[in-house]
């Protein structure tokens, strides 16, 4: 069985998705740092200047170091307006923009405290818009005490899995010896981003790879789900 995980993230990229696709089973890891300033809490659009980042704002000060499951969404501020607006700046004339638009309503409408909640809301509409279903936990669901690699390697042994797919960024962190000590075999992902139409774009030349995957989706409706296999 495959398993892969990764911390749940704001509306994420296609790379992100393609990792869950190739899994027999995913966790997502919301009792690790949060860590300001990634894909956590933004994530980038495209728009008429280019790449736009949107950020969700989330309440910090005096907080110190904080795990991602007990972030908290900064709902004083005025962030779900100002996304939604964009979306509709940036999507509003994109062929399947309608067909999403009540699922961006329920996103930009609606209050919700997590950071975590959100994110996973968002993340659990996209896989069903691409047909993938498997299961999935949390971490906070299986009562895992290790950190770092020992943190991955008791999620593989507590669902019972004998392959852990990590993202390729994993080579610069992961202990790699202590999978196969442990009779787990470790896989490095391979993405290769594929190109599709997108707003605003003069030529083919012009493709920007590695926007939120609602970009595709917005774009290509149906199709999304075949252009996604390509990577």
């Amino acid at each position: 069985m495959i398993i892969s995980m990764h911390q749940p993230q704001y509306i994420p990229w296609l790379g992100y998705f393609d990792k869950i696709a190739k899994s027999d089973c995913f966790v997502f890891l919301d009792k690790v740092q949060y860590k300001p300033r990634e894909f956590q809490n933004r994530n980038k659009v495209r728009a008429a200047s280019g790449s736009l980042w949107l950020s969700v704002p989330v309440i910090s000060k005096d907080k110190g170091r904080q795990v991602i499951d007990s972030v908290v969404v900064d709902n004083e501020l005025p962030w779900q307006r100002k996304h939604l607006e964009t979306f509709k700046s940036c999507y509003g004339k994109a062929d399947f923009f309608d067909e999403h638009k009540e699922f961006l309503n329920q996103v930009y409408t609606q209050k919700r405290e997590g950071l975590v909640d959100l994110n996973i809301f968002i993340i659990d509409y996209i896989l069903k818009q691409l047909a993938i279903a498997l299961p999935i936990y949390r971490e906070s669901e299986l009562d895992i005490r290790n950190t770092a690699t020992d943190r991955i390697i008791d999620i593989c042994r507590k669902l019972k899995a004998d392959t852990y797919l990590s993202g390729a960024g994993g080579k610069e962190y992961l202990e790699e010896a202590k999978f196969p000590q442990a009779g787990i075999k470790l896989l490095y992902q391979d993405f290769k981003h594929p190109a599709y139409r997108q707003q605003f774009m003069k030529n083919a030349g012009d493709f920007m790879p590695c926007m939120s995957i609602l970009d595709l989706l917005l774009n290509e409706g149906p199709k999304s789900r075949e252009i996604f296999k390509r990577g």
